[in-house]
């Protein structure tokens, strides 16, 4: 293949059982985001082999998704809209779990399940201090009374009360105490309103990693089934995805020659430019351009000059580099490639957005998985 996206699933799957051994809580691994840019269907099996016994997503499409791969376990799905009607009611009727934050969350799911027949299972989410979804904690009373009056009625279920991190990733920031005090008020009450849910979760990978007291029953690792650790630290993880390619051309190059458009890079000696047939339409950051790491042939190089929609250059010198030559961007780092991480602090992100944003003319190809699942695209 021209590039690749390899992804290790033996490297998910002892990731989670890793995880699952951490902690006498059940794992839902999430798998949003299309496995975090890994593919969600091959991650999500092959998090369920390691032990994972939920899957998370945000889209309700992503849950449907999985239902419609053969995903029989519990899936929640916690981002959706009022204008979700038709989604939030296949969902509703394929007992995929959702989020409730608010009471028109509530009367939708109502609705569905009156349309479909099928009792509702549902999350209530509380805003404990990152402030984006869940229900505040002046308002939390009302939407407890009103889900255990549906839940009297039958209509729903209440599996789960749940919440999350604004800080985990940072140990030791004083919000973490804050929000799980804040947690555990707000079961409190729902208990005081005689809502008593099955699962109480409000760990993600960070908590999941370095927070034992916020376990409760369920935790949510996302970014370290995969292999990546958001906080700094051995955890033992081993990161699934190394991004490939090989080189389309090299030639040589005259010094004080302007590579790439606006000429960003020109060469100081004659030297041997090759070029690398992926570009910011493939997930690889223009702000890479003169920053991103990378391996020729067990070098590490960096790119020169701009980064293109389609493809980029590399001065390499006289180092002996040929077309057809493997290009690492990224991996693992035990062979001295770069890995996820050098990107990101090469460009100033997350490593999270460094796998997520591989595009989708990259191929997927999957290492230790069911032969007829060798090879998917996004």
């Amino acid at each position: 293949m021209r590039s690749a996206a390899v992804v290790d699933l033996e490297a998910v799957r002892v990731n989670v059982r890793a995880l699952v051994a951490s902690t006498p809580a059940a794992v839902m691994a999430v798998v949003k985001a299309d496995g975090y840019g890994h593919g969600m269907v091959p991650c999500a099996s092959a998090a369920l082999d390691g032990g994972a016994t939920w899957l998370g997503v945000a889209m309700l499409e992503e849950a449907l998704d999985l239902r419609a791969a053969g995903f029989a376990c519990p899936i929640l799905a916690w981002l959706w809209t009022p204008d979700e009607v038709a989604a939030l009611e296949q969902a509703v009727g394929q007992g995929v779990d959702v989020s409730v934050s608010a009471r028109w969350a509530l009367e939708i799911v109502q609705a569905a399940v009156a349309a479909t027949g099928r009792v509702g299972r549902i999350h209530l989410k509380i805003d404990t201090g990152l402030s984006r979804n869940g229900s505040t904690a002046a308002d939390w009373p009302a939407l407890l009374t009103l889900a255990a009056a549906a839940e009297a009625r039958g209509e729903v279920e209440i599996v789960g009360i749940w919440s999350h991190f604004a800080y985990a990733d940072e140990p030791g920031h004083p919000t973490i105490a804050k929000q799980i005090a804040r947690f555990i008020a707000a079961i409190e009450v729902a208990a005081g309103l005689g809502v008593h849910p099955q699962v109480r979760h409000i760990a993600n990978s960070a908590a999941t990693l370095t927070l034992p007291e916020a376990h409760f029953d369920l935790v949510r690792p996302g970014i370290a089934i995969y292999g990546l650790a958001p906080v700094a630290g051995d955890f033992g993880l081993v990161p699934a995805m190394s991004l490939r390619s090989h080189v389309a051309l090299a030639k040589r190059l005259a010094a004080g020659e302007g590579v790439s458009y606006g000429h960003q890079y020109t060469t100081e000696r004659p030297t041997t430019a090759v070029l690398v047939p992926l570009g910011y339409a493939d997930g690889v950051p223009r702000s890479g351009t003169n920053r991103g790491p990378l391996a020729i042939n067990g070098k590490r190089l960096t790119i020169s000059g701009r980064v293109c929609m389609d493809q980029f250059v590399v001065d390499v010198g006289d180092l002996p580099v040929s077309a057809g030559d493997e290009v690492v961007l990224f991996g693992s780092g035990r062979d001295g490639e770069p890995t996820a991480q050098d990107w990101a602090d090469a460009v100033d992100t997350i490593h999270y957005e460094i796998v997520t944003r591989v595009g989708a003319r990259v191929p997927r190809v999957y290492l230790n998985a069911d032969p007829a699942a060798i090879v998917s695209t996004l």
